[in-house]
């Protein structure tokens, strides 16, 4: 049963139903006089072109140098490529994506929601549903409704100079993801921070291992130094030298003190001590790598955001009463994330962490979305019952070797 509102029409062949939808995504953009139209977003999806791991298109409409343009978001499995072009660009590249490459298209306007799907063989269903009126409200009254106070402001100068916020510190529509994920990141820090042995520091070290572009290595720093008004000395480490150079390109003329960027790895780059580790979307052990540096350099705050999980997942093949249900590859690649992520975390609280593993921000803004925290315990345990719960659960599981473990093992 459809909504009310929602009207449904099937086109054949493809092409009709590609015109027609390009007719109604090109007069959402603007209007006669040069204003701004009732053009909200627009999503490519069902992606069927050559490059395996891209999933989507993400399309927004931003003004660079006072004229409209579209930002294109490709977001791929491990990270995102954005690329801005001239509405009549950006509706040409569209338009010969749409029926070869992408097979669903989610049009969102002020005014009402538009959804064409194409078939294998062709067929294609143009669906409009029209939005009820206090849906209708302009973009900029939704955005002020939605206001509300974020540790991250806009007008803070890094941003600026990173590509979040324009030149009058305006956010970048495009951004928006990249914005709420900085904010959210920057609370959960702030929290452990605040519930850590560091609460009292007047000085505080931070080592970032995979910083990419230092969105959130700058906004650490900031926080530090901007609202808690603390010695900060923030350590970026990246494996690609151009963006090694970017952030200290960007931190010099900031005249930021405390932030630097190397070339390196968490395999490669061993400093003597720091009090907070941060490893976000390091692939595979190299997270356990990097909780192990962590735990050797006595780290008062370890924050990860996994990436990939396959070291456990071959060895859940092994004869074990769960195999019938194993045996669907979805099911047993959250199996192999859940146990390394607990099993991670367990090992943690052996070491005298107390530990947290939860929703970093919605899949609607990454698909990385799972985070450990890990804060020094002031008055550590005895790590005997954790232990045993580990062995009891590698026993089940037929678990023969985890990367941390051996780590922590060969150490003792």
């Amino acid at each position: 049963m459809q909504a009310p509102g929602t009207e449904d029409r099937l086109l054949a062949p493809a092409h009709a139903a590609r015109t027609s939808f390009l007719t109604l995504l090109e007069g959402s953009l603007a209007r006669a006089d040069g204003a701004a139209g009732r053009f909200v977003s627009l999503v490519l999806a069902k992606y069927r072109g050559s490059e395996p791991d891209l999933n989507q298109l993400l399309v927004r409409s931003v003004i660079l140098r006072n004229e409209p343009c579209l930002s294109l978001v490709y977001r791929h499995a491990t990270r995102d490529i954005t690329k801005n072009l001239p509405i009549p660009d950006g509706l040409r590249l569209i338009d010969g994506l749409l029926g070869s490459d992408f097979r669903n298209a989610h049009l969102h306007t002020t005014t009402e929601e538009v959804q064409l799907s194409i078939s294998q063989r062709g067929q294609c269903t143009l669906r409009t549903t029209k939005l009820a009126t206090h849906a209708q409200a302009p973009a900029a009254a939704q955005d002020h409704n939605r206001a509300k106070q974020h540790l991250v402001e806009l007008d803070r100068p890094f941003l600026a100079a990173l590509g979040v916020t324009d030149a009058q510190q305006r956010l970048v529509p495009a951004m928006a993801r990249k914005w709420k994920q900085i904010n959210k990141f920057v609370e959960v820090f702030s929290h452990a921070l605040a519930s850590s042995p560091l609460a009292a520091a007047r000085e505080v070290r931070v080592m970032d291992f995979g910083a990419g572009k230092g969105y959130l290595t700058f906004a650490v720093h900031d926080h530090l130094r901007h609202a808690l008004g603390l010695q900060a000395q923030v350590t970026g480490v990246e494996l690609r030298s151009d963006m090694v150079a970017l952030c200290n390109a960007a931190a010099s003329r900031l005249g930021l003190q405390g932030l630097h960027f190397e070339q390196g790895d968490v395999g490669s780059v061993a400093p003597a001590a720091f009090d907070v580790m941060i490893a976000l979307h390091a692939c595979d052990t190299a997270t356990d790598h990097a909780i192990h540096k962590g735990i050797r350099a006595g780290a008062a705050i370890i924050l990860c955001s996994p990436c990939c999980h396959k070291q456990l997942r071959p060895q859940l093949l092994s004869p074990h009463p769960l195999r019938p249900i194993l045996q669907h590859g979805v099911h047993l690649g959250q199996e192999a994330e859940m146990l390394t992520d607990g099993l991670r975390a367990l090992l943690l609280e052996s070491r005298g962490y107390q530990t947290q593993v939860f929703e970093f921000v919605s899949l609607e803004h990454t698909q990385k979305n799972k985070m450990i925290l890990a804060v020094k315990r002031a008055h550590p345990t005895a790590p005997d019952e954790v232990l045993a719960q580990i062995d009891e659960i590698k026993r089940f599981y037929g678990i023969r070797e985890q990367c941390l473990e051996s780590l922590l093992a060969r150490e003792a």
